[in-house]
């Protein structure tokens, strides 16, 4: 399979040609495009001998559905996207498919078996993409993460900012919040409202206890059985180790992966 990838994050591209690589045999990786301008020129200049496209919706020179203004693409897409899949739900129309970011191989693999099993009842791809319809879902439901938490201290109610967050805690049923600088919380939140409330490019859950801002992290250890251990300033009441069902994608969150 001939595949095309948009893409401006050098690592990123990397990685999916990486992944691709691993999990296809027969893969062909015919060109890295960084850009909205060097794909319309290459789509132009007739160069469009691939199979499969994965395309970044945000380049460094706008939102990559400007290609499709330009040029026809009458093959298979699968966005690459940081948006939270709530968002781009909304974008699954007309068989395109898509990978969040930081994309992982399991996430890949889904996504090439469902789009093995759309092919079959794919039409000619006259069905390209519905401009119009992303453009107006992707202003109206891009992800707006939660800024501040209300938390309560004695008989006063303060307000703290996302980035002052080191991390978070459970114990029981309760959750903790503590602060850059050590102060410790109660919050009416469960862990699982929490992975879909904060920034994935700040926070990032270890396990089912912490969930840890990247700003917090002082050092990564490896741990016992493949797995590691995470040192944090405030130190945390219990140790933080990586679950080792997550170890990879924590290596890609800690490496920018996003």
């Amino acid at each position: 399979m001939k595949v095309l990838i948009i893409e401006d994050e050098k690592p990123a591209a990397e990685k999916l040609s990486m992944l691709l690589k691993k999990l296809m045999a027969d893969v062909e990786v015919v060109g890295v495009i960084q850009s909205i301008r060097q794909a319309v020129k290459w789509l132009k200049e007739d160069l469009n001998e691939f199979d499969l496209l994965f395309l970044d919706i945000q380049l460094a020179d706008g939102l990559s559905f400007e290609i499709f203004k330009e040029v026809k693409i009458d093959k298979p897409i699968i966005f690459t996207t940081a948006y939270n899949e709530y968002a781009i739900e909304a974008f699954k129309v007309n068989s395109i498919d898509y990978l969040l970011k930081p994309i992982t191989g399991k996430a890949l693999q889904e996504s090439l078996d469902k789009l093995e099993t759309l092919r079959k009842n794919l039409p000619s791809y006259n069905d390209a993409p519905k401009l119009d319809a992303l453009q107006e879902m992707l202003a109206s439901l891009k992800k707006n993460y939660k800024k501040r938490f209300m938390v309560k201290l004695g008989e006063h109610i303060r307000s703290i900012s996302t980035e002052k967050i080191a991390y978070f805690f459970a114990e029981g049923r309760t959750v903790y919040l503590i602060s850059l600088q050590g102060k410790k919380f109660i919050i009416d939140y469960k862990m699982e409202d929490l992975a879909d409330l904060l920034d994935p490019s700040l926070f990032f859950r270890l396990n089912r206890t912490f969930i840890v801002n990247i700003h917090a992290i002082n050092d990564v250890v490896i741990f016992s059985n493949s797995r590691l251990k995470v040192l944090t300033s405030p130190e945390s009441p219990k140790e933080m180790i990586v679950s080792r069902e997550k170890v990879n994608d924590f290596k890609d969150w800690f490496d920018g992966f996003e």
